[in-house]
């Protein structure tokens, strides 16, 4: 039978653990006060980035593109004792914010947040190997970060990169403008990462959906 996108997306998350109040309330923050509140990953893929995470255990976690913190503290909710969580976001007006929330969730020592260009920062931030890595800054340069990033994940390490639909643009049957970069960069990126032999990977049609990527 057809499905009903809405209803689809209301079920599953009627049958999905609940947010916590903290990030119920960042939930609430982020669509009353800031722009595009669509960026905010939200209950569905909040909850899935922390089971992956606490499939993972990572003890360094590295997360491009900030935005309000919701998807770094779902993130961090699977570190190992110890671990630590670095997250990159280009826009100085939502630190304010960021560090406050990770504060009120108590992670104040354990996730690091990093004001600036994602890839100037990723080339200099120092340490071991990276056991996950979340994508999702501007998708204009994806290959950009995901070639920045692989060779700095262990192998057996997972990348994961968001909004690899694109809004359905990257689908064979929509015909892109030239002007629409976005939804060309995304399209051959998605096509970048099925042929690299480096990596195994996996597409969820999740919301706008989500790439998961583990090196070899």
């Amino acid at each position: 039978m057809p499905l009903n996108d809405d209803e689809l997306q209301t079920y599953a998350e009627a049958h999905t653990s609940p947010e916590t109040d903290l990030l119920r309330r960042l939930n609430r923050e982020t669509h009353v006060q800031v722009l595009a509140p669509r960026m905010l990953s939200g209950q569905l893929q909040g909850r899935l980035l922390s089971m992956i995470s606490h499939m993972v255990r990572p003890a360094r976690v590295l997360e491009l593109g900030t935005f309000t913190g919701y998807s770094a503290l779902c993130l961090a909710e699977g570190l190992q004792p110890g671990g630590e969580l670095h997250t990159v976001e280009q826009n100085p007006e939502q630190e304010d914010r960021i560090r406050r929330y990770v504060a009120a969730a108590g992670l104040t020592a354990r996730v690091h947040l990093h004001i600036g260009d994602a890839a100037a920062v990723v080339t200099a931030l120092p340490g071991p190997a990276w056991d996950l890595v979340f994508i999702d800054a501007d998708k204009i340069n994806n290959a950009v970060y995901y070639e920045l990033v692989l060779p700095r994940v262990r192998p057996g390490g997972f990348i994961l990169i968001d909004n690899v639909l694109w809004s359905g643009k990257v689908l064979p049957s929509c015909l892109l403008k030239p002007s629409d970069k976005d939804a060309h960069a995304v399209r051959a990126f998605n096509d970048l990462v099925q042929q690299d032999s480096r990596v195994e990977n996996v597409f969820l049609p999740l919301r706008d959906g989500l790439l998961l990527v583990r090196k070899r």
